[in-house]
Formats: C-alpha cells, sequence, structure tokens
C-alpha cells in the first residue's frame, strides 16, 4: 500500500472512533429517556403499552435497506478501487454477504405482512 492509502486510513479511524462513541452515547441517552418517562408514567398510574417502537415488518425492512445499501456500497468502493490495485476486486466480492443478507430480512418482512393479512 502507499503511504498516501495508509494516511487516510488513519484519519479516517481517528474521526471514525469518537464519532462511533459520540452514536453510541446518544443512543444510550434517548433509551435512557424513554425507560425514565415510561417508569414516571407508571408511578403516576397510567398504563404505558410495551411495545417496540417499530413493527416486526418495519424493522425487518429496515435491517434489509440498511443491509443492501452497506453491501452495494462495500462492493462499490472496492471495485473502484480496483483501478489501481488489483487485489481490491476480490474484496469487493465480499459484500455478496450482506447483500444476501439484506435480501433475507426483505423476504422476511413480506411474509410477515403476507401472514398478518391472511390472519385478519
Amino acid at each position: 500500500m502507499s503511504d498516501n492509502i495508509v494516511g487516510l486510513a488513519a484519519v479516517v479511524l481517528a474521526l471514525a472512533f469518537p464519532l462511533a462513541v459520540v452514536w453510541a452515547w446518544a443512543w444510550q441517552r434517548g433509551r435512557k429517556f424513554r425507560t425514565d418517562e415510561r417508569i414516571a408514567a407508571l408511578a403516576r398510574g397510567i398504563q404505558v403499552p410495551f411495545e417496540p417502537d417499530l413493527p416486526q415488518p418495519a424493522a425487518s425492512r429496515r435491517a434489509g435497506i440498511l443491509l443492501v445499501a452497506a453491501a452495494l456500497g462495500y462492493s462499490l468502493t472496492f471495485a473502484l478501487l480496483g483501478h489501481w490495485e488489483e487485489d481490491t476486486m476480490e474484496a469487493a466480492v465480499l459484500g455478496i454477504i450482506p447483500f444476501v443478507i439484506g435480501l433475507g430480512f426483505f423476504i422476511d418482512a413480506y411474509m410477515i405482512r403476507r401472514d398478518t393479512r391472511t390472519s385478519h
């Protein structure tokens, strides 16, 4: 690898790690806020439904969208890098794994929605 790529990777990792830490902190804080809100409502005697934030088909669809988009971005990135480094085309093929898992989530969302329509 050239020194430019190593420097770029170092900068990306140096910025991505703090961003991930801040994101995890914000996510945990949001969860704590929702939990405290529910506990306060229960203390006042208000019934709070404990349902997931998203119904199951929407959660599967969201996971499918994220995995397919990530797989396409990953494969496209390494395919473009293949112009300069020939070995990166081998890494681009690994994008098939999250792509197929994402398609499985889409199929899961479709089947759940179909089952709920036929049961009603």
